[in-house]
């Protein structure tokens, strides 16, 4: 079994997405993870999405194709798709934790990436890594 972490953002198709909106998501994509063995974690910041997938590469894969036709979202973009030894989420059936855009910006090497007001959709690999290891280390465990 080969297990893969797959990171993507994307931008909501309503920006104003709320909080009834998001736990809907959240239930149905805890429930559905769960079936399938796949862990992660999704942010939702300023009108974008930031997820993590974790699990068996077959499993990631075929739901990431899933979400691609979900119509809540557009401009999907896989930013890391990396083979893994073992789980940074694996408590997390998908966890969403709220944070705002002064905790975001204050992690070593993201805070001038968030003070400027940038989006999930521009982040790049190396600031996808440090915002794993802020998440994987920090506060905001559920």
């Amino acid at each position: 079994m080969e297990l893969i972490r797959c990171v993507y953002s994307s931008a909501a198709n309503n920006p104003a997405m709320g909080e009834t909106e998001l736990e809907s998501l959240l239930n149905i994509s805890r429930r559905n993870n769960a079936e399938l063995g796949i862990t992660g974690m999704l942010l939702f910041h300023k009108g974008s999405f930031f997820q993590i997938l974790e699990g068996e590469r077959a499993k990631v894969e075929a739901l990431y194709s899933k979400i691609e036709l979900d119509d809540r979202h557009r401009r999907l973009t896989k930013i890391v798709v990396e083979p893994i030894v073992q789980r940074d989420f694996s408590h997390w059936s998908m966890g969403y934790p709220k944070v705002t855009a002064a905790e975001l910006a204050r992690i070593p090497g993201l805070n001038d990436f968030f003070s400027e007001g940038s989006s999930f959709l521009q982040l790049e690999e190396g600031r996808v890594k440090k915002l794993l290891a802020a998440f994987r280390d920090g506060r905001w465990h559920s």
